[in-house]
């Protein structure tokens, strides 16, 4: 920072990012938004180990108890959306906070509830609820790193949705006995979590910058570690978008490209994996396996996809998020394929395994790349709009495979479908720019 006598020179939020080291400060933030994703991926599976017992419980067809398991992820689709309006001008502290508290006091009186139909709505009002920490958890945690550690940080967030299954599985399996009741308790009290966000993560430091907050900003990032003058004002791109909020701004200059590749992208990559991983346990049993033996290929597969987040991390430092994300595609369409076309238990295992160790190391990438390559005055509203299309993926692709499934379409057929959307997906991606060891606008 250069300075005369009685004056700080101002800088950007960037530019303090790009000389910042890594913290104490930094590792207890991205813990405890670490167990944020661990919360939202355990949500986005929470009921489905203890269907039988809520179909008993209502006495409900499996259609009505269809709906009821999907309710929270198609409420999700427009709560990201009413959130996203809001993320920008509310702050990402107050809105994971907000979103989680409220999901909650909704999800618990969700799972007390008498009447099914009184269920299914509190199911998808509490999905609307968490779209607001489902949409904001990355790119929170984005602006609160260091420049040269955003991509190995972000990815190891990704972590989080492996580990919130496998316990959502594990706490299915040891209190579903009990009721499935105490496990959509369990599941709301997890809510209370939005405390520890309250208590050790600090407000991002570019959005305080944009509200002209400097002095909240400058302390947030001594705080983080930097060595920064408490009278520092920082410098505001409003080229990058900084004037322009909104889905208008989304839909100007050089931002709306990037944005409507962002968009494909979600929409296809999602596609691609959800339809395949939703219907597994169901192509695992009609190829012969049993229902016990389809759970366990599936927490095998989320164990299996670790080392392809961690890899995908230490790549994305060495070669950049473009050519990593593209490298990891391209695999897991692979093994998708050879998943499809498999004779034997041994290539099926294979191609859903390699499908597992890519994919999700090729999420943990796109999480960290679909949040940087918007401007900061925009990247709440603009990752929302993300959010909400992979939220669509998910909904629609598992009633239209599952059409398929129904119409008697060969497997090989559906599976080659799925990695169709793939292809789309590594295509689709190849105009968006690089922003490994950038500073965010």
């Amino acid at each position: 920072m250069v300075s005369v006598p009685g004056r700080v020179e101002p800088v950007s939020v960037g530019d303090v990012c790009d000389r910042m080291r890594l913290t104490r400060a930094h590792v207890v933030a991205g813990a405890v938004l670490f167990f944020t994703f661990v919360i939202e991926a355990w949500e986005q599976v929470g009921l489905v180990y203890v269907s039988t017992g809520i179909a008993g419980d209502f006495g409900v067809d499996n259609t009505r108890l269809g709906w009821a398991l999907s309710a929270v992820a198609f409420g999700m689709a427009p709560g990201a959306l009413i959130w996203g309006a809001i993320i920008d001008r509310l702050g990402r502290r107050r809105v994971t906070v907000l979103s989680l508290l409220i999901y909650a006091a909704l999800a618990l009186a969700a799972g007390l509830s008498p009447e099914f139909w009184l269920f299914l709505g509190l199911r998808f009002a509490s999905g609307v609820a968490f779209g607001g920490v489902y949409s904001v958890t990355f790119p929170y945690f984005l602006e609160l790193l260091p420049t040269r550690w955003r991509g190995q940080g972000a990815v190891a967030l990704s972590i989080g949705f492996p580990v919130g299954t496998l316990l959502c599985i594990l706490v299915s399996q040891t209190l579903g006995g009990i009721s499935w009741r105490a496990v959509a308790i369990v599941a709301a009290l997890a809510g209370l979590w939005a405390l520890a966000v309250l208590r050790w993560v600090p407000e991002s430091p570019y959005w305080l910058a944009r509200q002209d907050r400097h002095a909240d900003a400058a302390r947030v990032l001594r705080g983080l570690g930097a060595d920064l003058d408490e009278r520092t004002r920082f410098r505001i791109d409003h080229e990058a978008g900084g004037n322009r909020r909104g889905l208008r701004g989304l839909l100007r200059g050089r931002v709306r490209r990037n944005f409507f590749l962002l968009l494909l992208v979600s929409f296809t990559f999602s596609w691609g994996y959800w339809g395949l991983q939703t219907w597994l346990p169901v192509l695992l049993e009609g190829r012969g396996m049993s229902v016990s033996g389809a759970l366990w290929f599936v927490a095998v597969t989320q164990l299996v996809s670790v080392p392809g987040y961690l890899l995908a991390a230490w790549l994305t430092r060495r070669h950049g998020r473009k050519r990593v994300f593209l490298w990891f595609v391209f695999a897991s369409a692979l093994g998708g394929a050879l998943f499809g076309i498999a004779t034997n238990a041994g290539q099926m295992y294979a191609g859903n395994l390699v499908l597992a160790f890519f994919s999700l190391g090729a999420w943990g990438i796109w999480n960290t790349w679909a949040g940087e390559a918007l401007p900061t005055s925009l990247r709440g509203l603009g990752y929302a709009w993300v959010t909400s299309a992979i939220l669509l993926a998910n909904t629609v692709s598992v009633p239209v495979i599952g059409a398929l499934m129904d119409h008697d379409v060969p497997s090989f057929a559906v599976i080659g479908s799925i990695v169709a959307f793939l292809i789309v997906a590594l295509l689709a991606v190849i105009p968006l720019p690089e922003t490994e060891g950038k500073a965010l606008d």
